[in-house]
């Protein structure tokens, strides 16, 4: 069975290239883009504190939650379909959510554009190492796939300024649309409809139901009674069991019938799985740069909401260089592994240099610096882990593989991001009461933050060095594995 053609022409390779790119990065800039907006949001629709977190969390909730079904729906529907159904389904949520003048609207098309969003990014990654399978293209795909999946979320920040301040927070949904539309045109002309791998034995449906209900739990209870009851609550401790418990169910029902929606199979890889492993650490990590950087910039330094985004440019900036021009070339020279690590190191460094950050900080001396290192960091270490984590995909699998490490990041981020702002905001309300000054205990708290998210980042790297391999021995076990039957060769040998 010849790879599945979907893009025949080289130039037209490309040019399917950033229209998918396109379709991610307005799918990540939705995770970011309605922050800028929540106040805006709040007065004009009338939310109160605690309702007003569903705006976001009922996008997590539903995004999170069906990655991994996506993905494999896509292996065996068609990804070219399922990205297209995902755009449309996407592009209408966006023009409900623009519409909405109630707060049960506005929720209510926030959780179809999670769906939507799932549908659409889940399949991205698999796709693109199906359109490129000579290494050196491959590696350079990836690392413009990795730049927009990774700067999305700095990109959003800036966009949701603008949007917000120079027209109004509805237009942070309408402006979706036409992009949408046009991304769907596009990829109608550009992609071949690849037919997918079909259900063989039948649908799955017990391990669908098992794997979504454990995800969307778990989304749930670390967005809402993790962050506002503490991870010791009994409903935490509660519905957290419950979410294993589903997990445990789904892996014993992979393991026993005949045709497991997800196979276990992927999981036999050590570079599949410990980047899976290092992408959930490296993002949980991650997100305090991002979003509690966010609120040092605007609860200490005074910064607007434009000013924000124009703060983490220097981020993007950096990044979309060494992903774009460079990381094909490092990856190929050194190999995904070597290229890895020295980038997660400067992750590290960044954050614990924006631990240093004082109260009346400047951005050239305080600021700019953990940004740089930010930038060149994840422009080196994220291609190279994007890379790893599709390394022992087969054809079968790419949609699955692909779908397993957008759920990683969304998990981890969403994990690392209620952990890191829970244990921020504790030590700030101890320092509060302890008769410390605001802005210096909010500091302080952030702090704490980027230190705990640095060690994340380290402990990232100790499953690197100890669970990896070089790629020699990658491919040498590998190729030792027996293939299941009507299994396609590994997309890539890259990582």
């Amino acid at each position: 069975m010849s790879l599945p053609k979907l893009a025949r022409a080289p130039r037209n390779r490309w040019i399917a290239l950033y229209v998918l790119c396109t379709g991610m990065l307005m799918i990540v800039l939705d995770v970011t883009v309605v922050n800028v907006a929540l106040p805006t949001i709040q007065d004009d629709l009338g939310f109160s504190q605690a309702s007003l977190a569903w705006v976001v969390n009922a996008y997590l909730i539903s995004f999170g939650g069906l990655l991994l079904l996506a993905g494999r729906l896509g292996d065996i529907l068609g990804r070219t379909r399922m990205f297209l159904a995902g755009l449309a389904v996407f592009t209408v949520a966006s023009l409900l959510c623009g519409l909405a003048q109630s707060q049960e609207l506005l929720v209510g098309a926030r959780f179809l554009q999670g769906v939507g969003g799932a549908m659409t990014s889940a399949v991205i990654l698999g796709m693109i190492v199906t359109m490129f399978p000579e290494p050196r293209e491959q590696a350079k795909a990836i690392g413009v796939f990795a730049f927009v999946a990774s700067a999305g979320g700095s990109i959003g920040l800036l966009a949701g300024g603008v949007l917000t301040q120079s027209i109004n927070w509805h237009w942070i949904f309408f402006v979706n649309v036409p992009i949408a539309i046009a991304t769907a045109v596009l990829a109608g002309r550009l992609l071949d409809r690849d037919k997918g791998i079909g259900f063989g034995g039948g649908a799955d449906v017990p391990g669908a139901v098992l794997i979504t209900s454990s995800l969307m739990l778990g989304v749930y209870t670390i967005v809402k009674p993790a962050a506002q009851l503490g991870w010791t609550s009994a409903q935490t401790l509660a519905l957290g069991a419950g979410s294993l418990a589903l997990l445990a169910a789904f892996v014993v029902r992979e393991a026993r019938t005949g045709n497991p929606l997800v196979p276990l199979r992927i999981f036999r890889s050590r570079n599949v799985s410990g980047a899976n492993v290092i992408q959930a650490l490296s993002v949980a990590g991650m997100f305090g740069m991002f979003f509690l950087g966010s609120l040092y910039l605007q609860r200490v330094l005074g910064y607007s909401a434009l000013e924000i985004g124009l703060a983490f440019m220097p981020v993007t900036i950096v990044m979309g260089t060494l992903s774009v021009r460079y990381s094909e070339r490092l990856v190929m020279r050194f190999g995904a592994r070597r290229t890895l690590l020295p980038g997660m190191g400067l992750i590290a460094a960044g954050l614990l240099l924006f631990a240093l950050a004082p109260v009346d900080g400047s951005y050239v001396q305080d600021v700019l610096p953990p940004m740089l290192l930010f930038g060149f960091g994840a422009g080196l270490a994220f291609p190279a882990l994007m890379n790893l984590a599709m390394s022992s995909a087969t054809q079968e699998d790419a949609g699955l593989a692909s779908g397993l490490v957008n759920t990683s990041a969304q998990v981890g981020g969403a994990l690392g991001l209620a952990v890191l702002a829970t244990l921020s905001a504790t030590r700030s309300e101890e320092l509060i009461d302890g008769g410390t000054a605001a802005a210096s205990a909010l500091t302080d708290g952030y702090h704490l933050a980027f230190v705990i998210g640095a060690g994340l980042v380290l402990a990232a790297i100790l499953v690197a060095v100890t669970v990896l391999q070089p790629e020699d021995h990658a491919e040498t076990e590998l190729a030792s594995e027996p293939e299941p039957a009507g299994a396609q060769p590994a997309l890539s040998e890259t990582g």
